[in-house]
Protein backbone atom coordinates (compact mmCIF):
# COMPACT_ATOMS: atom_id res chain seq x y z
CA UNK A 1 0.00 0.00 0.00
CA UNK A 2 1.58 3.24 -1.05
CA UNK A 3 1.78 5.74 1.72
CA UNK A 4 0.29 9.18 2.37
CA UNK A 5 1.86 12.04 1.21
CA UNK A 6 4.33 13.53 -1.46
CA UNK A 7 5.88 10.69 -2.76
CA UNK A 8 8.03 13.09 -5.69
CA UNK A 9 11.90 12.75 -5.19
CA UNK A 10 13.44 16.19 -5.81
CA UNK A 11 16.51 16.04 -8.08
CA UNK A 12 18.64 18.65 -9.69
CA UNK A 13 19.31 18.11 -13.66
CA UNK A 14 22.25 19.17 -15.45
CA UNK A 15 19.76 20.61 -18.64
CA UNK A 16 23.02 21.58 -20.58
CA UNK A 17 24.36 18.45 -20.64
CA UNK A 18 21.00 16.56 -21.88
CA UNK A 19 18.63 16.94 -24.48
CA UNK A 20 15.38 18.08 -23.75
CA UNK A 21 12.09 17.73 -26.91
CA UNK A 22 8.95 20.32 -26.72
CA UNK A 23 6.34 19.17 -28.66
CA UNK A 24 4.04 22.34 -29.20
CA UNK A 25 4.90 26.13 -29.95
CA UNK A 26 1.54 27.95 -28.20
CA UNK A 27 1.06 29.89 -25.23
CA UNK A 28 1.99 26.66 -23.12
CA UNK A 29 4.91 25.62 -25.03
CA UNK A 30 6.35 29.03 -24.72
CA UNK A 31 5.52 29.03 -20.57
CA UNK A 32 7.48 25.36 -20.40
CA UNK A 33 9.94 26.65 -23.14
CA UNK A 34 10.70 29.79 -20.46
CA UNK A 35 10.53 27.58 -17.27
CA UNK A 36 13.34 25.47 -19.33
CA UNK A 37 15.23 28.58 -20.46
CA UNK A 38 14.98 30.40 -17.04
CA UNK A 39 16.84 27.41 -15.13
CA UNK A 40 19.87 26.85 -17.86
CA UNK A 41 20.45 29.38 -20.46
CA UNK A 42 22.14 26.91 -22.31
CA UNK A 43 19.59 24.11 -22.10
CA UNK A 44 19.88 21.94 -25.74
CA UNK A 45 16.20 22.21 -27.35
CA UNK A 46 14.51 20.71 -29.74
CA UNK A 47 10.99 21.79 -30.71
CA UNK A 48 8.05 19.96 -32.41
CA UNK A 49 4.92 22.11 -33.92
CA UNK A 50 2.33 22.53 -36.66
CA UNK A 51 1.62 25.75 -35.04
CA UNK A 52 4.13 28.43 -33.70
CA UNK A 53 3.69 31.59 -31.64
CA UNK A 54 5.89 34.37 -32.31
CA UNK A 55 7.40 34.39 -29.30
CA UNK A 56 8.98 30.88 -29.34
CA UNK A 57 9.80 31.98 -33.13
CA UNK A 58 12.12 34.62 -31.92
CA UNK A 59 13.40 32.47 -28.99
CA UNK A 60 14.45 30.17 -31.97
CA UNK A 61 16.16 32.44 -34.25
CA UNK A 62 18.01 34.24 -30.82
CA UNK A 63 19.10 31.10 -29.58
CA UNK A 64 21.49 28.52 -31.74
CA UNK A 65 20.91 25.72 -28.52
CA UNK A 66 17.24 25.46 -29.51
CA UNK A 67 16.09 23.86 -32.67
CA UNK A 68 12.70 24.57 -34.00
CA UNK A 69 10.81 22.07 -36.52
CA UNK A 70 7.26 23.18 -37.87
CA UNK A 71 5.88 19.60 -38.89
CA UNK A 72 3.37 17.14 -37.27
CA UNK A 73 4.91 14.92 -34.40
CA UNK A 74 6.14 11.71 -35.32
CA UNK A 75 7.58 9.21 -32.90
CA UNK A 76 10.71 9.27 -34.33
CA UNK A 77 11.10 13.26 -33.15
CA UNK A 78 11.86 11.88 -29.39
CA UNK A 79 14.83 9.29 -30.77
CA UNK A 80 17.33 11.54 -29.52
CA UNK A 81 15.52 13.01 -26.58
CA UNK A 82 16.88 13.04 -23.08
CA UNK A 83 13.76 14.25 -21.03
CA UNK A 84 9.96 15.13 -23.24
CA UNK A 85 7.91 17.92 -22.66
CA UNK A 86 3.91 17.49 -24.03
CA UNK A 87 2.65 20.92 -24.87
CA UNK A 88 -0.21 20.70 -26.88
CA UNK A 89 -3.71 21.20 -26.47
CA UNK A 90 -4.87 17.97 -27.58
CA UNK A 91 -4.96 15.07 -25.20
CA UNK A 92 -5.24 12.38 -27.13
CA UNK A 93 -1.87 13.82 -29.21
CA UNK A 94 -0.58 14.06 -25.62
CA UNK A 95 -1.13 10.51 -24.41
CA UNK A 96 0.53 9.01 -27.91
CA UNK A 97 3.75 11.36 -26.67
CA UNK A 98 3.42 9.52 -23.48
CA UNK A 99 3.54 6.06 -24.43
CA UNK A 100 5.91 6.68 -27.21
CA UNK A 101 8.30 8.70 -24.62
CA UNK A 102 7.89 5.11 -22.15
CA UNK A 103 8.58 3.30 -25.29
CA UNK A 104 12.52 4.49 -25.62
CA UNK A 105 12.73 4.87 -21.64
CA UNK A 106 11.71 8.53 -21.35
CA UNK A 107 10.50 10.83 -18.50
CA UNK A 108 7.87 12.96 -19.94
CA UNK A 109 5.38 16.02 -18.57
CA UNK A 110 2.27 16.41 -19.93
CA UNK A 111 1.07 20.21 -19.52
CA UNK A 112 -1.88 20.37 -17.27
CA UNK A 113 -2.12 16.75 -16.58
CA UNK A 114 -0.31 15.61 -13.05
CA UNK A 115 -1.78 11.86 -14.19
CA UNK A 116 0.06 11.38 -17.04
CA UNK A 117 3.11 12.90 -15.80
CA UNK A 118 6.45 11.60 -14.53
CA UNK A 119 7.78 14.98 -13.35
CA UNK A 120 7.21 18.46 -12.59
CA UNK A 121 8.25 22.02 -13.50
CA UNK A 122 8.04 23.06 -9.97
CA UNK A 123 8.56 26.73 -8.85
CA UNK A 124 12.21 27.83 -8.30
CA UNK A 125 13.80 30.52 -5.81
CA UNK A 126 17.15 31.65 -7.43
CA UNK A 127 19.95 33.38 -4.72
CA UNK A 128 22.93 33.40 -7.52
CA UNK A 129 24.36 29.42 -7.26
CA UNK A 130 21.57 28.76 -4.80
CA UNK A 131 18.22 27.26 -5.64
CA UNK A 132 15.59 25.67 -3.80
CA UNK A 133 12.45 24.20 -5.63
CA UNK A 134 9.20 23.94 -4.44
CA UNK A 135 6.57 20.95 -5.10
CA UNK A 136 2.46 20.92 -3.83
CA UNK A 137 2.86 17.42 -5.65
CA UNK A 138 0.61 19.01 -8.55
CA UNK A 139 -1.99 19.84 -6.24
CA UNK A 140 -1.73 23.88 -6.12
CA UNK A 141 0.72 25.53 -8.66
CA UNK A 142 -0.91 28.71 -7.34
CA UNK A 143 0.78 27.74 -3.24
CA UNK A 144 4.07 26.61 -5.01
CA UNK A 145 4.16 30.47 -6.61
CA UNK A 146 3.47 31.95 -3.34
CA UNK A 147 5.53 30.05 -1.69
CA UNK A 148 8.15 31.42 -3.98
CA UNK A 149 7.40 35.16 -3.45
CA UNK A 150 7.77 34.65 0.38
CA UNK A 151 11.39 32.93 -0.34
CA UNK A 152 12.30 35.29 -2.40
CA UNK A 153 11.73 38.09 -0.10
CA UNK A 154 12.87 36.48 2.86
CA UNK A 155 16.52 35.18 1.87
CA UNK A 156 18.58 38.28 1.65
CA UNK A 157 20.76 38.84 -1.73
CA UNK A 158 23.81 38.55 -0.22
CA UNK A 159 23.21 35.20 0.55
CA UNK A 160 25.00 34.22 -2.43
CA UNK A 161 28.30 35.62 -1.34
CA UNK A 162 28.12 33.48 1.41
CA UNK A 163 27.95 30.08 -1.12
CA UNK A 164 31.27 32.07 -2.88
CA UNK A 165 32.69 32.12 0.86
CA UNK A 166 32.52 28.68 1.47
CA UNK A 167 33.46 27.41 -1.68
CA UNK A 168 36.69 29.56 -1.74
CA UNK A 169 37.32 28.16 2.64
CA UNK A 170 36.87 24.18 1.19
CA UNK A 171 39.27 24.61 -1.09
CA UNK A 172 41.94 25.50 1.48
CA UNK A 173 40.50 22.91 3.80
CA UNK A 174 43.11 19.85 4.29
CA UNK A 175 42.51 16.39 5.47
CA UNK A 176 40.22 13.82 5.22
CA UNK A 177 36.75 14.01 3.81
CA UNK A 178 35.06 14.11 7.90
CA UNK A 179 37.73 16.39 8.80
CA UNK A 180 36.56 18.78 5.90
CA UNK A 181 32.97 18.02 7.36
CA UNK A 182 33.65 18.41 10.42
CA UNK A 183 35.28 22.26 9.86
CA UNK A 184 32.64 23.49 7.35
CA UNK A 185 29.54 22.57 9.90
CA UNK A 186 31.61 24.73 12.77
CA UNK A 187 31.33 27.48 9.99
CA UNK A 188 28.06 27.51 8.60
CA UNK A 189 26.48 26.93 12.13
CA UNK A 190 26.08 30.74 12.46
CA UNK A 191 23.29 30.13 9.88
CA UNK A 192 20.69 28.14 11.87
CA UNK A 193 21.76 29.32 15.80
CA UNK A 194 18.68 30.49 17.28
CA UNK A 195 17.73 33.65 18.69
CA UNK A 196 17.57 32.67 22.27
CA UNK A 197 21.79 31.81 22.00
CA UNK A 198 22.16 35.48 21.66
CA UNK A 199 22.55 37.26 24.83
CA UNK A 200 19.41 39.48 25.61
CA UNK A 201 21.05 42.59 25.26
CA UNK A 202 21.72 42.24 22.03
CA UNK A 203 18.72 41.51 20.75
CA UNK A 204 16.45 43.95 22.47
CA UNK A 205 18.84 46.48 21.81
CA UNK A 206 20.78 46.00 19.01
CA UNK A 207 18.81 44.11 16.43
CA UNK A 208 15.26 44.92 16.67
CA UNK A 209 15.69 48.81 17.42
CA UNK A 210 18.31 49.41 14.53
CA UNK A 211 15.95 50.27 11.53
CA UNK A 212 13.69 52.38 14.10
CA UNK A 213 16.57 54.11 15.33
CA UNK A 214 17.81 54.75 11.75
CA UNK A 215 14.24 56.15 10.71
CA UNK A 216 14.19 58.12 14.36
CA UNK A 217 17.45 59.85 13.05
CA UNK A 218 16.36 60.59 9.79
CA UNK A 219 13.20 62.22 10.30
CA UNK A 220 15.12 64.17 13.83
CA UNK A 221 17.19 65.58 10.36
CA UNK A 222 13.84 66.45 8.20
CA UNK A 223 12.58 67.76 10.96
CA UNK A 224 15.54 69.86 12.31
CA UNK A 225 16.15 71.46 8.57
CA UNK A 226 12.12 72.10 8.60
CA UNK A 227 12.27 74.23 11.86
CA UNK A 228 15.87 76.37 10.83
CA UNK A 229 14.08 77.10 7.40
CA UNK A 230 10.91 78.52 9.33
CA UNK A 231 12.73 80.38 11.83
CA UNK A 232 15.25 81.95 9.35
CA UNK A 233 11.90 83.01 7.04
CA UNK A 234 10.63 84.84 9.66
CA UNK A 235 13.32 86.42 11.49
CA UNK A 236 15.81 87.13 8.53
CA UNK A 237 13.87 89.51 5.62
CA UNK A 238 17.61 88.59 3.86
CA UNK A 239 16.80 84.89 3.76
CA UNK A 240 13.46 85.68 1.97
CA UNK A 241 14.83 87.69 -0.08
CA UNK A 242 17.51 85.04 -1.50
CA UNK A 243 14.37 82.42 -1.49
CA UNK A 244 12.34 84.54 -3.59
CA UNK A 245 15.29 85.27 -6.46
CA UNK A 246 15.64 81.44 -6.55
CA UNK A 247 14.84 80.31 -10.49
CA UNK A 248 11.70 78.11 -10.18
CA UNK A 249 13.73 75.69 -12.07
CA UNK A 250 15.61 74.96 -9.21
CA UNK A 251 12.49 73.81 -7.35
CA UNK A 252 11.28 71.27 -10.45
CA UNK A 253 14.85 69.51 -10.68
CA UNK A 254 14.68 69.20 -6.92
CA UNK A 255 11.58 67.06 -6.93
CA UNK A 256 12.66 65.37 -10.27
CA UNK A 257 16.15 64.86 -8.86
CA UNK A 258 14.28 63.03 -5.92
CA UNK A 259 11.82 61.03 -7.81
CA UNK A 260 14.52 59.51 -10.25
CA UNK A 261 17.13 58.08 -7.69
CA UNK A 262 13.44 56.69 -5.97
CA UNK A 263 13.06 54.69 -9.57
CA UNK A 264 16.59 54.25 -9.84
CA UNK A 265 16.87 52.54 -6.23
CA UNK A 266 13.75 50.36 -6.75
CA UNK A 267 15.00 48.69 -10.40
CA UNK A 268 18.94 49.49 -10.61
CA UNK A 269 18.80 51.67 -13.65
CA UNK A 270 16.94 54.64 -15.31
CA UNK A 271 18.22 57.76 -13.55
CA UNK A 272 20.64 58.81 -16.43
CA UNK A 273 17.57 58.72 -19.14
CA UNK A 274 15.13 59.64 -16.90
CA UNK A 275 16.88 62.74 -15.71
CA UNK A 276 18.72 63.42 -19.06
CA UNK A 277 14.86 63.04 -20.84
CA UNK A 278 13.52 65.52 -17.99
CA UNK A 279 16.31 67.82 -18.75
CA UNK A 280 15.88 68.04 -22.25
CA UNK A 281 12.29 68.68 -22.09
CA UNK A 282 12.69 71.58 -19.86
CA UNK A 283 15.24 73.51 -22.09
CA UNK A 284 18.51 72.31 -20.59
CA UNK A 285 21.36 71.81 -23.19
CA UNK A 286 22.27 68.10 -23.72
CA UNK A 287 26.12 69.25 -22.45
CA UNK A 288 23.96 70.64 -19.26
CA UNK A 289 21.79 67.90 -18.62
CA UNK A 290 24.85 65.57 -18.95
CA UNK A 291 26.76 67.37 -16.53
CA UNK A 292 24.08 68.06 -13.71
CA UNK A 293 23.19 63.54 -14.08
CA UNK A 294 26.87 62.94 -13.52
CA UNK A 295 27.76 65.53 -10.76
CA UNK A 296 24.29 63.75 -9.00
CA UNK A 297 25.70 60.67 -9.41
CA UNK A 298 29.50 60.71 -7.93
CA UNK A 299 28.36 60.73 -4.26
CA UNK A 300 25.72 58.26 -4.73
CA UNK A 301 27.77 55.77 -7.02
CA UNK A 302 31.00 56.13 -4.40
CA UNK A 303 28.92 55.37 -1.65
CA UNK A 304 27.24 52.15 -3.66
CA UNK A 305 30.92 51.36 -4.88
CA UNK A 306 32.28 51.42 -1.09
CA UNK A 307 29.24 49.24 -0.15
CA UNK A 308 30.01 46.56 -2.71
CA UNK A 309 33.74 46.24 -1.93
CA UNK A 310 33.60 46.13 1.64
CA UNK A 311 31.18 43.40 0.96
CA UNK A 312 33.68 41.30 -1.42
CA UNK A 313 31.06 42.13 -4.51
CA UNK A 314 34.12 43.38 -6.92
CA UNK A 315 36.10 41.77 -9.82
CA UNK A 316 39.39 43.42 -9.60
CA UNK A 317 40.09 41.98 -12.95
CA UNK A 318 36.41 43.08 -14.48
CA UNK A 319 37.33 46.58 -12.86
CA UNK A 320 40.97 46.67 -14.48
CA UNK A 321 39.74 45.74 -17.87
CA UNK A 322 37.09 48.26 -17.91
CA UNK A 323 38.23 51.46 -15.96
CA UNK A 324 40.86 52.86 -18.34
CA UNK A 325 38.53 52.56 -21.46
CA UNK A 326 35.70 53.31 -19.70
CA UNK A 327 36.74 56.56 -18.56
CA UNK A 328 38.76 57.28 -22.21
CA UNK A 329 35.20 56.82 -23.30
CA UNK A 330 33.39 59.13 -21.20
CA UNK A 331 35.91 62.21 -21.31
CA UNK A 332 35.78 62.04 -24.71
CA UNK A 333 31.86 61.95 -25.04
CA UNK A 334 32.01 64.88 -22.40
CA UNK A 335 34.95 66.99 -24.37
CA UNK A 336 32.59 66.50 -27.92
CA UNK A 337 29.53 67.38 -26.44
CA UNK A 338 30.65 70.60 -24.30
CA UNK A 339 32.37 71.82 -27.44
CA UNK A 340 29.31 71.39 -29.34
CA UNK A 341 27.64 73.51 -26.90
CA UNK A 342 26.82 76.56 -29.25
CA UNK A 343 24.83 73.76 -31.66
CA UNK A 344 23.30 72.83 -28.87
CA UNK A 345 19.67 73.38 -30.64
CA UNK A 346 21.05 70.63 -33.04
CA UNK A 347 22.46 68.32 -31.08
CA UNK A 348 19.43 67.92 -28.79
CA UNK A 349 17.18 65.80 -30.94
CA UNK A 350 19.75 63.67 -31.38
CA UNK A 351 20.08 63.06 -27.90
CA UNK A 352 16.45 63.20 -27.08
CA UNK A 353 16.45 59.89 -29.85
CA UNK A 354 18.83 57.84 -27.82
CA UNK A 355 16.90 58.51 -24.62
CA UNK A 356 13.68 57.57 -26.75
CA UNK A 357 15.62 54.44 -27.71
CA UNK A 358 16.53 53.72 -24.30
CA UNK A 359 12.87 54.59 -22.90
CA UNK A 360 11.76 51.66 -25.71
CA UNK A 361 14.55 49.44 -24.19
CA UNK A 362 13.02 49.59 -20.77
CA UNK A 363 9.70 49.10 -21.50
CA UNK A 364 10.16 46.32 -23.81
CA UNK A 365 12.76 44.38 -20.62
CA UNK A 366 9.22 45.46 -18.50
CA UNK A 367 7.58 42.55 -20.55
CA UNK A 368 10.02 40.52 -21.66
CA UNK A 369 8.94 36.83 -20.35
CA UNK A 370 12.80 35.38 -20.59
CA UNK A 371 15.86 36.59 -19.88
CA UNK A 372 18.42 37.28 -22.70
CA UNK A 373 21.25 34.41 -23.30
CA UNK A 374 24.34 33.96 -24.84
CA UNK A 375 26.98 31.81 -25.12
CA UNK A 376 30.13 32.66 -23.68
CA UNK A 377 30.94 35.99 -21.60
CA UNK A 378 31.96 39.22 -23.53
CA UNK A 379 35.28 38.93 -24.76
CA UNK A 380 35.93 42.47 -25.68
CA UNK A 381 35.70 44.20 -22.08
CA UNK A 382 37.60 47.57 -23.37
CA UNK A 383 35.50 48.10 -26.65
CA UNK A 384 32.75 47.24 -24.42
CA UNK A 385 33.70 49.93 -21.97
CA UNK A 386 35.03 52.49 -23.95
CA UNK A 387 31.17 52.76 -25.91
CA UNK A 388 30.15 52.38 -22.86
CA UNK A 389 31.48 55.45 -21.21
CA UNK A 390 31.20 57.60 -24.66
CA UNK A 391 27.31 56.77 -24.90
CA UNK A 392 26.62 56.99 -21.39
CA UNK A 393 28.52 60.59 -21.45
CA UNK A 394 26.97 61.88 -24.60
CA UNK A 395 23.53 60.80 -23.70
CA UNK A 396 23.34 61.60 -20.04
CA UNK A 397 23.15 57.84 -18.91
CA UNK A 398 23.65 54.28 -19.93
CA UNK A 399 26.33 53.18 -18.15
CA UNK A 400 24.52 50.61 -16.15
CA UNK A 401 22.04 49.87 -18.34
CA UNK A 402 24.54 49.13 -21.54
CA UNK A 403 28.10 47.61 -19.72
CA UNK A 404 25.87 45.54 -17.10
CA UNK A 405 22.95 44.22 -19.27
CA UNK A 406 26.12 42.74 -21.96
CA UNK A 407 28.10 41.91 -18.71
CA UNK A 408 24.94 39.42 -17.03
CA UNK A 409 23.97 38.69 -20.37
CA UNK A 410 27.42 37.23 -21.69
CA UNK A 411 26.73 34.91 -18.78
CA UNK A 412 28.68 36.57 -15.67
CA UNK A 413 27.71 36.71 -12.19
CA UNK A 414 25.30 39.52 -11.86
CA UNK A 415 26.14 40.36 -8.09
CA UNK A 416 29.63 41.01 -8.71
CA UNK A 417 29.37 42.40 -11.55
CA UNK A 418 26.72 45.04 -10.64
CA UNK A 419 29.29 45.71 -7.72
CA UNK A 420 32.25 46.28 -10.41
CA UNK A 421 29.75 48.41 -12.94
CA UNK A 422 28.63 50.55 -9.90
CA UNK A 423 32.30 51.01 -8.84
CA UNK A 424 33.84 52.14 -12.13
CA UNK A 425 30.70 54.45 -12.60
CA UNK A 426 31.94 56.57 -9.57
CA UNK A 427 35.10 57.32 -11.53
CA UNK A 428 32.97 57.55 -14.76
CA UNK A 429 30.82 60.27 -12.93
CA UNK A 430 33.65 62.01 -11.60
CA UNK A 431 35.56 62.56 -14.62
CA UNK A 432 33.11 63.09 -16.75
CA UNK A 433 31.97 66.04 -14.21
CA UNK A 434 35.14 67.43 -14.11
CA UNK A 435 34.95 67.63 -18.13
CA UNK A 436 31.76 69.36 -18.47
CA UNK A 437 32.66 71.81 -15.07
CA UNK A 438 35.86 72.69 -17.16
CA UNK A 439 34.89 73.31 -20.66
CA UNK A 440 31.46 74.78 -20.23
CA UNK A 441 30.89 78.51 -19.41
CA UNK A 442 27.29 78.76 -18.70
CA UNK A 443 26.24 75.76 -16.70
CA UNK A 444 22.58 76.03 -15.97
CA UNK A 445 23.14 75.89 -12.16
CA UNK A 446 19.64 75.58 -10.71
CA UNK A 447 19.19 72.45 -12.37
CA UNK A 448 22.63 70.82 -11.53
CA UNK A 449 22.25 71.64 -8.01
CA UNK A 450 18.08 70.90 -7.60
CA UNK A 451 19.33 67.25 -9.42
CA UNK A 452 22.28 67.18 -7.02
CA UNK A 453 20.46 67.97 -3.78
CA UNK A 454 17.25 65.69 -4.59
CA UNK A 455 18.85 62.59 -5.44
CA UNK A 456 21.03 63.00 -2.10
CA UNK A 457 17.54 63.42 -0.14
CA UNK A 458 16.08 60.20 -1.77
CA UNK A 459 19.21 58.14 -1.39
CA UNK A 460 18.87 56.71 2.17
CA UNK A 461 15.08 55.79 1.51
CA UNK A 462 14.92 54.92 -1.95
CA UNK A 463 16.11 51.03 -1.13
CA UNK A 464 13.59 50.76 1.31
CA UNK A 465 10.50 52.42 -0.62
CA UNK A 466 11.57 50.02 -3.52
CA UNK A 467 10.73 46.68 -1.53
CA UNK A 468 7.17 47.33 -1.55
CA UNK A 469 6.64 48.59 -5.26
CA UNK A 470 6.47 46.42 -8.29
CA UNK A 471 9.37 46.78 -10.47
CA UNK A 472 7.52 45.78 -13.47
CA UNK A 473 4.93 48.93 -12.92
CA UNK A 474 7.69 51.33 -12.68
CA UNK A 475 9.93 50.22 -15.59
CA UNK A 476 6.42 50.32 -17.72
CA UNK A 477 5.65 54.15 -16.24
CA UNK A 478 10.04 54.93 -16.80
CA UNK A 479 9.48 53.74 -20.66
CA UNK A 480 5.97 55.86 -21.16
CA UNK A 481 7.30 58.95 -19.68
CA UNK A 482 11.12 58.50 -21.15
CA UNK A 483 9.13 57.90 -24.46
CA UNK A 484 6.74 60.57 -24.10
CA UNK A 485 9.27 63.62 -23.31
CA UNK A 486 11.78 62.31 -25.52
CA UNK A 487 9.01 62.57 -28.27
CA UNK A 488 7.97 65.84 -27.26
CA UNK A 489 11.74 67.07 -28.13
CA UNK A 490 11.73 65.47 -31.11
CA UNK A 491 8.80 67.04 -32.30
CA UNK A 492 9.31 70.42 -31.00
CA UNK A 493 12.17 70.75 -33.29
CA UNK A 494 10.66 69.35 -36.03
CA UNK A 495 7.91 72.27 -36.14
CA UNK A 496 10.75 74.59 -35.30
CA UNK A 497 12.33 73.96 -38.35
CA UNK A 498 9.49 73.48 -40.82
Amino acid sequence: MESEGNQLFPVFLKLNQLHTVIIGAGPVGLEKLSAVLAQSGHARITIIAEVVCSEVAELAARLPQISLFNKSYAAADLAHGDLVIAATNNNVLNEEIKRDAHALKLLVNVADKPELCDFYLGSVVKKGDLKIAISTNGKSPTIAKRLKELFNEALPAELDITLQQMSQFRNTLEGDFSAKVKKLNEVSAVLVESEQKVEPKAVTVSKPSYPKFRLLIWLTIVASLAILIAVFWNREPQFQAYVAEINPMFYWFLFGGFVFAMIDGAIGMSYGVTSTAFSLSMGIPPASASMGVHLSEVLSCGIAGWMHYRMGNINWKLFKLLIIPGIIGAVSGAYLLSSLEHYSAYTKPFVSLYTLILGWVILKKAFSKVPLHKDGKIKKIGLLGLGGGFIDAVGGGGWGSIVLSSLIAGGRNARFSLGTVKLTRFFIALLSSLTFVTMLKSAHWEAVAGLVIGSALAAPIAAKVSNRISAKSIMVSVGIIVIAVSLRSIILFILKVI
